[in-house]
């Protein structure tokens, strides 16, 4: 029995999320993966995802693991996995790793990225690949609330309802804005231990809301205290989000 630690990429818009759902034909990332797995290994093998990430949203480095019967080179798993994979989903690196790794238990911190696109119109190259906010943004405005998100907070606020985490205490240590005038996008880049469900996608709401002159620079600290999912109101479409980097080495 050998475990394996993949780091893969995907195309989300074409999936109800990563992780398997109770209802019979509905497409997800793991499934895809158990199956070709599965047929590799010719007996059920199960896959361990280190983020479950929802319908539509896409992935640069999701990582996942699984034990697997016989011991494959790294090579064999790779170019076994990527022949047998669908077109829209890339194993990137293949690592053998101790039997106690799990790609969710072991993370230390995640790395999310959300692209934004400020055109009046949607590009219809861009409706599956950003998110669309088509009002004025005041970006120095953003910039000035991004540090109010760092350190280790309550985020109740900034949960959506079908979120099942046993706390909503998370820690994040990256709050960052990139501005791209050649392409008329912005790209937000979190970083932090762990995320509630929707966490980010409402946090981009709220700093769009800021920007827009609808929010104060600084009501972030008050939506903390205020543990209040409907203060934070909208919540950022998925087709922007992308899950960037698992990190798995120890945070000093």
């Amino acid at each position: 029995m050998q475990n394996y630690k993949v780091t893969i990429s995907y195309d989300g818009h074409a999936f109800k999320g990563f992780q398997t759902q109770p209802q019979k034909n509905i497409r997800t990332v793991q499934d895809e993966l158990a199956k070709v797995i599965s047929k590799m290994a010719k007996k059920e093998i199960k896959i361990v995802g280190a983020s479950r990430t929802d319908a539509g949203v896409h992935a640069l480095g999701q990582v996942i693991n699984f034990v697997f019967p016989y011991n494959l080179s790294e090579k064999a798993i790779f170019m076994g996995m990527n022949s047998l994979l669908p077109l829209d989903i890339l194993v990137k690196k293949v690592e053998k790793v101790p039997l106690d790794f799990n790609a969710r238990r072991s993370s230390h911190r995640k790395r999310y990225l959300y692209r934004l696109s400020l055109s009046k119109f949607v590009d219809p190259f861009k409706r599956f690949y950003t998110g669309h906010y088509f009002w004025s943004l005041d970006l120095e405005r953003i910039r000035k609330a991004l540090p109010d998100l760092l350190g280790e907070h309550d985020f109740a606020s900034f949960a959506a309802s079908g979120n099942q985490s046993k706390t909503t205490i998370r820690t994040i240590f990256k709050a960052d804005l990139k501005f791209f005038p050649e392409k008329n996008e912005i790209l937000f880049i979190f970083e932090g231990n762990a995320f509630l469900y929707n966490q980010i996608r409402i946090m981009v709401g709220v700093l769009l809301e800021i920007g827009n002159k609808t929010r104060p620079v600084h009501d972030i600290c008050r939506l903390i205290e205020a543990k209040d999912r409907q203060q934070a109101r909208f919540t950022a479409p998925a087709s922007g989000l992308y899950l960037d980097e698992v990190n798995y080495e120890s945070v000093d």
